[in-house]
């Protein structure tokens, strides 16, 4: 039995030469996984609250969770929680769905024309290498403060990664299996449709994930710039007021929603790999 970097390598003698297993690392059950992981909020809570008690630091610009946790039952309560929620969720979902099959359906085009590809491309990544939320007073002004504005944020921040992931798809096609459409009689339409589509959508798949979380920050930078509802709206306000704990609730009920449209989302994903694989 020999040692090497904390490791255990027992050693199994074959004639003259010597043959080292790799060491084993035994996984913890899922319960014991999630007990940690509660172990570990609860302290860090814990730890916080002390914290603000004892002055460690200073409760008026970190707060502290006592104050977080009432006003979050107050802003269920009494205030626009559900609007708020609603707002911001329905402004993502529109900016994720439509931003996505746009981009997919313009990063699809390209295989028809490589000179249409060539033209339009260096816009596209012009476009990309701007930064959006620079361009959200504009869109504000153009399409004012209600949830379209916000929608068309969402929009400009997913489609050009659909577009381009889309493309890659595209330039990824076999040529070899091209030919073969072709050399059988298959019209261009048909090699498109049986063909380009199914081999571009694991590509178009992989990017949904990233997508929702682009949709739900160009929601929010849209209201904080101008709105009238939305957990933008809420964490601003809280921020002009110098309110901490509702800032915290705010992102606390971001952070929460945020993981639920990503659970979403990922089964979303699972559920068209299947029918892409079957």
């Amino acid at each position: 039995m020999r040692r090497f970097a904390g490791f255990r390598f027992p050693s199994v003698f074959l004639g003259h030469r010597a043959y080292r297993r790799l060491p084993v690392q035994h996984e913890w059950a899922p319960r014991w996984i999630m007990a940690a992981q509660i172990l570990l909020v609860v302290a860090l809570i814990g730890g916080w609250q002390a914290a603000a008690s004892w002055k460690i630091i200073d409760p008026f610009f970190w707060s502290q969770p006592s104050a977080i946790w009432h006003t979050l039952t107050l802003f269920f309560l009494k205030g626009d929680a559900v609007t708020d929620i609603a707002y911001t969720f329905e402004a993502t979902i529109i900016g994720f769905v439509v931003g996505t099959i746009a981009g997919s359906l313009l990063g699809l085009s390209f295989w028809w024309s490589r000179n249409y590809a060539a033209i339009v491309q260096p816009f596209i990544i012009c476009f990309e290498s701007i930064p959006k939320l620079a361009l959200a007073p504009l869109i504000i002004l153009i399409f004012g403060i209600g949830m379209t504005s916000k929608v068309a944020i969402a929009v400009a921040l997913t489609v050009v990664v659909s577009t381009l992931t889309t493309y890659a798809g595209v330039k990824a096609v076999d040529p070899d299996s091209e030919r073969l459409f072709y050399s059988l009689g298959a019209s261009r339409f048909q090699v498109f449709r049986k063909l380009v589509i199914p081999a571009v959508m694991p590509w178009t798949i992989s990017v949904l994930r990233v997508n929702i979380g682009l949709a739900l920050t160009g929601a929010i930078v849209g209201e904080f710039i101008s709105s009238q509802h939305g957990l933008g709206r809420e964490i601003l306000y809280a921020g002009q007021t110098y309110d901490i704990a509702l800032v915290w609730v705010a992102v606390l009920v971001l952070a929460a929603f945020s993981m639920i449209m990503y659970v979403a989302v990922s089964q979303l994903e699972k559920l068209l790999r299947k029918g892409v694989a079957h």
